[in-house]
């Protein structure tokens, strides 16, 4: 399910599935992007920052035409202690491994795989990135 911000229009919450992964998409020639999340992340619940967020950036292959600060996003991640993820999505090898990576984090937040809690999955990313 694809919304464009947050809050989430209430009349649909009845039928609403359980959300068990936010990824938060942020173009990285568009201030407007990481306004919009910025502003949206005041309507996420905070017990989903334990491991059931992520920030997506795309349009990471075009450095010259960054409106964003790399900076700025990764302060984000940090802050949320959420992953960020970079990636390219003109380029169908990273569009297609981003994809699978996403799928494998929201088969974790959903409890799919026995033994890997969303909690756990975060911790061990966030090990591996301060390396």
């Amino acid at each position: 399910h694809l919304a464009t911000s947050l809050p989430l229009p209430s009349e649909r919450d009845h039928v609403r599935p359980r959300i068990d992964l936010i990824v938060f998409m942020i173009d990285i020639k568009s201030k407007y992007s990481l306004k919009n999340v910025e502003t949206s992340l005041a309507y996420v619940d905070a017990s989903f920052f334990l491991g059931k967020v992520c920030f997506l950036v795309t349009g990471v292959g075009r450095v010259n035409a960054c409106s964003i600060e790399m900076n700025a996003v990764c302060k984000l991640g940090e802050t949320y202690c959420s992953p960020v993820l970079f990636c390219e999505l003109e380029l169908e090898g990273i569009r297609a491994s981003t994809a699978q990576r996403l799928l494998r984090m929201l088969q974790i937040c959903a409890g799919h795989i026995p033994g890997v809690s969303a909690l756990s999955f975060v911790s061990l990313m966030r090990n591996s990135n301060d390396d």
